[in-house]
């Protein structure tokens, strides 16, 4: 049926717009503030990007993407943030400025999996990424912006938690020792846990089955086989955390669900929307701009789900205040009246207001009760006395107080009325 929307997606009707608006706003003034710049990528990409940055063992590369084929190439709608920026910072050799390089985005993403309150197939996310720098600082500087954001969005229910993961030389010792308590219980994981479990057996700690959760709540811990280099950062993560006053949580089960992590981890959770769930999520990868075939460039970085936000925020009680309405509404009585309105409109739009004027021909009752429903703080009523007079009667929509003022005064008064 062609009047309903696509499983998965959502409109985003004019009631609600004000609310993407109101934290769009303030996710670009937070990263600006901090020092972040904005970077746009396409909605597609090559798949080839998707399969070697985020890695074919994940459930988006095998189960989620949405991939088609066009002129013998294969393209894929864009299902995380990262790799995209990752691939334009490589392309336009972006390194050769100083650094480090910091980028902001506010992006479309799509996933193929099983729409749930929060989660969608067609949803937005804002994100930031840092290239450049090994420094635990900059780690450290990401979360504490995700923690801010948070904060100033109203969400204070939340709970910061944080995990090393490792590098390629301690993550493969740690992958033997893990295969080892696994491989009693192999026959009792699901399908997609077994394929995983000589490729990548991390992801199997990832695996939302209730049932393999179980079996590997015991598993040996990352965070007890890091070599000493990675040891040494996780601890000065810590230290730069306590030393910005930001709280958080040592979660050795946090592995998150992208190939491309290496050393920090880290997730923002909540249990405000019920269950609990992962509002911002993100971490540290040191080797991404290799495997995109890039030089060696260090990043880190997190994604944030607007929806999730959206949600989260009003079961937080934060109320997003609704826009103003027009600073005026005109009022005609009449043909001629009607044609000086619209002159006086377009002028006043011209000022930088909002201004509004019926155009289904209501008559005089019936355009104030419009201007009312519209929000609108004042009318400007204009019928034949008020143009041979060059006049015009203002009117508080909300005291009801009228006044006649001169046609070429008006301007001014409504931006005294607006606070200007």
């Amino acid at each position: 049926m062609l009047t309903i929307a696509p499983k998965g997606t959502k409109d985003v009707l004019p009631d609600e717009v004000y609310k993407w608006h109101y934290v769009e706003r303030a996710f670009a003034d937070i990263c600006e503030r901090y020092g972040f710049r904005e970077i746009r990528t396409p909605d597609f990409e090559h798949t080839e990007l998707f399969k070697r940055g985020v890695g074919d063992t994940t459930d988006i590369v095998q189960k989620e993407m949405y991939t088609w084929e066009q002129a013998k190439r294969s393209l894929t709608l864009r299902p995380e943030g990262t790799s995209p920026v990752v691939r334009a910072f490589v392309e336009h050799k972006l390194y050769a400025e100083a650094q480090p390089s910091k980028y902001y985005y506010n992006i479309p993403c799509f996933r193929y999996e099983k729409p749930q309150s929060g989660r969608l197939r067609a949803f937005h996310q804002f994100g930031i990424e840092v290239f450049g720098t090994n420094n635990m600082m900059a780690d450290a500087e990401v979360i504490a912006l995700g923690h801010d954001f948070l904060q100033e969005m109203g969400i204070t229910d939340i709970e910061l938690r944080i995990n090393s993961i490792g590098c390629p030389n301690c993550r493969s010792k740690y992958r033997e020792v893990l295969k080892d308590f696994l491989r009693p219980k192999y026959d009792c994981l699901c399908d997609t846990c077994k394929s995983r479990f000589d490729r990548n057996p991390m992801r199997i700690l990832d695996c939302k089955s209730p049932e393999d959760q179980e079996l590997v709540k015991d598993a040996p811990k990352m965070l007890d086989h890091l070599c000493d280099e990675c040891r040494e950062a996780f601890e000065e993560l810590k230290a730069d955390l306590d030393a910005m006053g930001i709280p958080y949580v040592v979660d050795p089960g946090i592995v998150r669900g992208l190939d491309y992590y290496t050393k920090t981890a880290f997730e923002f959770v909540t249990t405000a929307i019920g269950a609990q769930g992962t509002v911002c999520g993100g971490g540290r990868y040191d080797h991404l701009s290799e495997e995109l075939g890039g030089p060696p460039i260090p990043g880190v970085g997190f994604g944030l789900g607007i929806e999730r936000l959206l949600i989260t925020m009003e079961a937080s009680g934060k109320e997003i205040p609704k826009p103003a309405g027009a600073d005026a509404f005109i009022v005609v009585m009449g043909d001629a009246a009607r044609k000086e309105g619209l002159a006086l409109m377009r002028k006043l739009r011209g000022e930088g207001l909002k201004v509004e004027m019926d155009d289904m021909g209501r008559n005089v009752k019936n355009q104030f009760k419009y201007a009312d429903r519209t929000g609108a703080t004042s009318a400007i009523v204009i019928g034949d006395t008020e143009i041979e007079q060059q006049v015009v009667s203002l009117k508080d929509m909300e005291s009801g107080e009228q006044v006649t003022i001169p046609m070429d005064e008006i301007v001014s008064a409504l931006m005294e009325r607006r606070g200007q």
